[in-house]
């Protein structure tokens, strides 16, 4: 089954290619692939005949224990069988109906064999999960089968409401499958259906969402209106999608879980209710049709109310007729709408008001049309014939549904007669019609369907052997599908359906009046429309509320949810269940009252620099917390993270005001400090919360041993980034990358390299009284913006500074630092050189550009996992290299240290993009503004620029 389904695949692909090769005439090879599974269906016939089923599993997600499990039983192989079939036949129509050039022709090629393999995945599916992703599948590929003809808006209209339907339907329904999986722990349905179901509420709520999936996919009430909607497709999509495939999604879903969800209580109301009110409406609104096409769409969603009823209800003798009703529907309305596709081909129209004589200009159309609409109807010997009178025997003891049921046939055979007398009779005094040569390619599939139709209905007792195994299932099978079974109730009702149905025809000039004023108030697209209409307007209320253009308000209105959703959680259900200790040693209440002073004093400080200071008060007091516990390698990376982020802050508050606006006032500032208590006492709880819900052991329980044994460390923190979880660090790099990227992108007015400034005499290393400058950054400086006691420490601690970050990087595999760390470090240095010298002596401290250093750290990371992946079979795995020296002795690297260099390096390359993107550009800016007093890095008077 999966071999199929990779064909498919493969096929789906090589589509544009072949189209590209070939033009429309590329749906002939494309057509083997859903040929493959008609032939294989048909070749295990003899498995499934007498009640056997065929299973494959493969792995997929082994930590979940979630596999691609197929099961093909009865259900499955008749709805393999209808989707191999006729899409191989609409593949086939298509490489005619397709003008040649046609922009868009490779799309529709490549999506329809895409969708046949979606389809076929989900008939087989045996996990239900995997079922709702081939019915998501279906779900998108039909949105773009629908809307091929993106140049006109109905076909995008209409490719949208069916789309936001059956995905709502569908996300519902995946709920519904969640709740019966997690409590039978398994989400295979073969396994499921043996197990003991939850009772009450809890079932009742799955079933109803699960319903409301199957009921949005097969378009019944409410969700009728999407589906003629959707006929502004391609007719040979309609052909496929609302006649054979994505239509009986939902009736196959109906099928599959009947057996054991229809005794629940909402089960069979909900299925006959609405399968009933859609069968009969769907007629009605068929009758008043004019356009052939949508004639067939309401019809469409009359006989899948039908389909709903028969296969939904859950009794042995219903389930054998609605298979054989599955199965006539997808022959004769496939047909039909093939037959459709003809006709608008050949004459340039579908309304039935302009068509005349088709049935003399085409004869053989008109009897593949009679055929198939005869089965439609219920005419003997045809399979809709046996399909539709074992229905009535089927319910022979429920009076009021066969009444409905009676009703809705007298319908389906007045709307047939319309769609015969529309599209092939004569009327008087109308031109004749006259149709362009059809080409075998388009009659052969409409009359190879209506064909079976007409065989399988004079065996139909051999259709009745290998439909049987799946009613058994649902107890004792007491009818028969027979052409004749004698005398009996449901072969009156059917010669009474056939009969009140032509009368209803012939007398279709008094009843028109009729048939205008006789319909529901709303209809289901204005229904559609009004809800969608209500939702954008909510929409534009609620924007108008929230999105005001402040960011406090926008912060404000987050965090108020934060502490009122999951904070109410935490009050209500309480999930710790031991004492907390509030302390360790008596030091941390003194920090924890330092950090909570710096924020209660943040939020009402009117000074941007104190605000910012007072913030860092906050960052250096958790690092305090982290030695406090014994996590020295933590508290660094915090002091450093916390002292880069204060520069930063200072390179941007170059460019705001001293002070705060006016605003906030005494009023909101409490307000403020109110919202950050809350928060932070909901976040502490969610943390003791997690901590305490912990049941299983942790797996960092094993870190230590694992970074001695496999990592070849001893800081454990670093092993982790370096090794156990390298990935993780991988993606992180990539994200530091991106964000540097776009920095610079949002900064930059220029190259990010900057060009290289001229020197001045001191720049050029000349001495100025006899000795070399050093730091010659600062001769460019103006005075007001020097300062001696900075630049002195610079030319002290630079050096040191960097050599430091070479320590932190090679010893912390086995003590406290590392990569990221030892970035750090180089980056406060770089910082201090910018602050004592100025954009012209960050030039000369880094003579490279931030993007050759970023790229450079990521290209030594990802290759350290590619040479590791070579070397050993597995990313970014650690090996341990030996090494003797002379004088030094015996020694040993771990290939992770070059991983290490990669972040330290992605690290230093952020730092400079931040400084020459906030520091140098905006230096830039404030010499075009302000002069030298305006900002950090000016230039003397007569300088150079």
């Amino acid at each position: 089954m999966l071999v199929l389904l990779t064909l498919h695949l493969v096929a789906a692909i090589a589509a544009p290619l072949l189209v590209r090769w070939w033009g429309p005439r590329a749906c002939y090879p494309l057509a083997l692939a859903p040929a493959a599974a008609f032939g294989w269906a048909l070749a295990r016939t003899p498995d499934v005949a007498h009640g056997g089923a065929l299973a494959e599993t493969y792995p997929w997600i082994p930590k979940l224990g979630l596999d691609l499990a197929f099961r093909m039983t009865t259900l499955s192989w008749l709805m393999t069988l209808l989707v191999g079939g006729v899409g191989t036949l609409v593949l086939i129509y298509s490489a005619r109906y397709l003008p040649s050039g046609a922009v868009g022709t490779a799309q529709y090629a490549g999506v329809m064999v895409g969708f046949a393999g979606a389809m076929l995945g989900l008939v087989l599916a045996d996990d239900l999960l995997l079922l709702y992703v081939c019915w998501e599948l279906t779900t998108v590929l039909s949105y773009l089968l629908i809307g091929h003809s993106t140049e006109r808006r109905s076909a995008r209209w209409a490719a949208a409401q069916a789309l936001i339907v059956t995905t709502l339907g569908g996300l519902a329904m995946l709920v519904g499958f969640i709740m019966l999986g997690h409590h039978a722990g398994t989400y295979r349905w073969s396994e499921l259906a043996e197990r003991p179901l939850p009772g009450g509420t809890y079932l009742v709520v799955a079933v109803l969402l699960i319903l409301l999936g199957a009921l949005s996919k097969s378009a019944l009430l409410p969700f009728t209106s999407w589906l003629p909607v959707a006929m502004a497709a391609p007719t040979p999509v309609s052909a496929y999608l609302h006649a054979a495939a994505m239509v009986k999604a939902g009736i196959y879903l109906l099928g599959l879980l009947a057996p054991v969800l229809a005794v629940v209580g909402p089960w069979r109301p909900v299925v006959l209710v609405a399968g009933l009110a859609t069968m009969v409406l769907g007629g009605w609104s068929a009758l008043r049709q004019t356009d052939l096409k949508l004639l067939l769409a309401y019809g469409t969603v009359s006989q899948l109310g039908l389909l709903a009823v028969a296969v939904g209800v859950g009794t042995a003798d219903a389930a054998l007729a609605g298979l054989a009703m599955l199965a006539a529907h997808a022959l004769f309305k496939s047909a039909l709408f093939l037959v459709v596709g003809v006709i608008d081909h050949g004459a340039g129209t579908r309304d039935l008001r302009k068509l005349s004589g088709l049935g003399r200009d085409a004869p053989v159309l008109a009897g593949v049309a009679v055929l198939a609409a005869a089965s439609m109807a219920g005419v003997p010997p045809l399979l809709g014939f046996v399909g539709k009178e074992a229905v009535f025997a089927a319910f022979t003891d429920r009076p009021l549904v066969l009444a409905v049921l009676v009703v809705g046939t007298v319908l389906t055979v007045a709307y047939s007669l319309r769609f015969l007398w529309g599209a092939f009779g004569n009327r008087p005094g109308a031109a004749p019609t006259r149709l362009r040569r059809i080409p075998p390619a388009m009659l052969l599939p409409p009359a190879g369907l209506a064909v079976v139709g007409l065989v399988a209905g004079s065996a139909a007792g051999t259709v009745d052997h290998l439909l049987r195994p799946y009613a058994e299932i649902l107890g004792s099978v007491h009818a028969h599908l027979a052409l004749w079974s004698g005398l009996t109730p449901a072969l009156g009702l059917s010669a009474l359906a056939l009969a009140g149905g032509a009368v209803l025809f012939a007398l279709r000039g008094p009843l028109a009046p009729l048939l205008v004023r006789l319909r529901a108030p709303v209809t289901g697209l204005q229904g559609y429309e009004w809800i969608t209409h209500r939702f954008d307007r909510l929409a534009v209320d609620v924007t108008s509320i929230t999105q005001r253009g402040s960011l406090p308000q926008y912060l404000g209105l987050i965090l108020i949810v934060l502490a009122a959703v999951p904070g109410g959680v935490l009050l209500v259900i309480r999930p710790w269940q031991h004492s907390i200790p509030l302390w360790v040693t008596p030091v941390q209440p003194v920090v924890l009252l330092v950090i909570t002073l710096a924020a209660v004093l943040a939020v009402g400080a009117r000074r941007r620099l104190t605000a910012m200071l007072l913030v860092g008060m906050t960052g250096y007091g958790t690092a305090m917390l982290f030695v406090l516990h014994g996590a020295p390698d933590l508290a660094l990376t915090q002091f450093l993270v916390e002292t880069v982020t204060i520069a930063v802050f200072v390179l941007v508050l170059r460019r705001l005001p001293e002070r705060f606006s006016v605003r906030p006032l005494w009023s909101s500032r409490w307000i403020r400090r109110a919202i950050g208590v809350t928060v932070g006492l909901t976040v502490a709880g969610l943390a003791v919360a997690a901590a305490s819900a912990r049941r299983a052991r942790s797996i960092s329980e094993d870190f230590p041993q694992f970074a001695v044994e496999r990592g070849f460390g001893r800081n454990v923190v670093n092993v982790t980034l370096v090794d156990i979880r390298a990935w993780d660090t991988l993606g992180e790099l990539a994200v530091l990358v991106v964000a540097a990227t776009g920095v610079a992108s949002l900064v930059f007015q220029r190259s990010r390299t900057g060009p290289r400034p001229r020197r001045l005499e001191a720049d050029r290393g000349e001495a100025v009284a006899g000795r070399p400058v050093w730091l010659r950054g600062g001769a460019t400086l103006h005075e007001r913006n020097r300062s001696l006691v900075l630049e002195v420490v610079t030319r002290l601690i630079f050096h040191t500074a960097v050599l430091f970050s070479f320590y932190l990087v090679f010893s912390g595999h086995n003590a406290p630092g590392g990569g990221f760390a030892g970035g750090l470090v180089a980056s406060l240095a770089l910082i201090m050189r910018y602050l004592a010298g100025g954009r012209y002596e960050l030039a000369e401290a880094a003579p490279v550009s931030a993007g050759t250093v970023l790229g450079a750290g990521l290209a030594l990371a990802v290759g350290g996992a590619v040479v590791s992946l070579l070397v050993s079979g597995a990313a970014l795995e650690s090996a341990k290299l030996n090494f003797r020296l002379p004088l030094v002795g015996d020694f040993y690297l771990v290939t992770s240290l070059f991983f290490d260099v990669g972040v330290y390096l992605v690290v230093i390359g952020l730092a400079l993009d931040v400084l020459r993107s906030l520091g140098a550009e905006v230096d830039r800016h404030i010499e075009a503004a302000g002069g030298p007093e305006g900002g950090l890095a000016v230039e003397r008077q007569g300088g150079p620029r």
